[in-house]
């Protein structure tokens, strides 16, 4: 079966003076899934948001959008995709229903009146629709931007980092949208810094790392990429270089530290590290141990072990 891809890019560059921001970007998103865009501060993914929705135009390399020629057919890309960016676009001066109203006017929607309701409704925005966007909370505000970005009912839709600074429950009210959309056939391409967030709605992942796609697959095709991650708690503090000596033994990896917990873990490859074999090595090493474990590694594990970062997403 042949697939059909909404985005697809090929050596896409892009330089600012001296910064190679993006360099020989090669991005495939089948239609109608959600692909995670991730990545250290710096990497490149907003600049490459930005050229695929045409907000910046490439030194290099080629892409189509919804069958569309990034260049080229610039105006046909813009008319098939939606972009929600880190910020909200919304008029906070203006109500809920007149912001839609007026980008469903920009975009000579058909029954602008009834869109904006329509959309009020879909994002639990009815009941405050007629109050200024200024007096919404954030995570309000995100979601009359997520709306405003639907005006059109796009084949494609970016959203750079649309959950930042939010709490816990409007963040999951965005993550409910987003799967919505994708039962619908909408395509998501989404930049995040939440690591869950990634696990969660994605497909498959693109990790982003200067300027190119450093790895890219399912969310378990990645955590496969690096085994097993092996923790340890000890029952003080002083024990934990130990514990660390033992781990960095076996792994050839350096392990990370939780402090609070006296716990210290580190990823493996090795198949043949089984928790058996962990508790003997520490046990013959002296170590007075709490607990052991050894369980498949998060996106964390991942993003810290495939790319140049030193700290998680975020």
């Amino acid at each position: 079966m042949t697939t059909t891809y909404a985005v697809l890019s090929e050596g896409l560059e892009k330089r600012f003076g001296a910064v190679h921001a993006v360099r020989g970007l090669d991005l495939a998103v089948a239609q109608g899934t959600v692909c995670g865009v991730l990545g250290p501060n710096g990497a490149g993914k907003t600049t490459a948001v930005r050229l695929l929705t045409t907000l910046l135009r490439p030194d290099a390399g080629s892409a189509r959008i919804a069958g569309h020629d990034l260049v080229r057919e610039a105006s046909a890309v813009r008319r098939r995709i939606g972009v929600t960016g880190q910020y909200a676009s919304v008029d906070g001066d203006l109500t809920g229903r007149q912001n839609l109203r007026l980008f469903a006017r920009l975009h000579r929607v058909r029954g602008p009146a009834d869109r904006a309701g329509e959309l009020l409704d879909r994002f639990g925005l009815t009941e405050s629709a007629d109050r200024p966007a200024s007096t919404y909370s954030g995570g309000m505000r995100r979601r009359l931007d997520l709306a405003a970005s639907l005006i059109r009912r796009p084949d494609v839709l970016f959203l750079d980092e649309p959950t930042t600074g939010l709490d816990p429950a409007s963040r999951n009210q965005i993550w409910d949208a987003v799967r919505d959309l994708k039962r619908e056939g909408t395509t998501v391409l989404l930049t995040t810094q939440y690591l869950e967030e990634a696990d969660q709605l994605a497909d498959d992942i693109a990790l982003v790392d200067r300027g190119r796609i450093a790895h890219s697959g399912s969310p378990a095709q990645l955590k496969a990429l690096i085994g097993t991650y092996a923790e340890v708690v000890v029952a003080h503090a002083d024990a934990l270089a130990k514990a660390a000596g033992v781990l960095d033994q076996l792994t050839g990896v350096q392990p990370s530290f939780d402090h609070e917990r006296n716990a210290v873990g580190a990823v493996t490859g090795d198949p043949t590290l089984t928790l058996p074999r962990l508790v003997r090595e520490l046990d013959a090493a002296g170590v007075p141990l709490l607990d052991a474990s050894m369980r498949p590694p998060t996106l964390d594990d991942v993003f810290l072990r495939l790319t140049d970062s030193k700290e998680p997403v975020g």
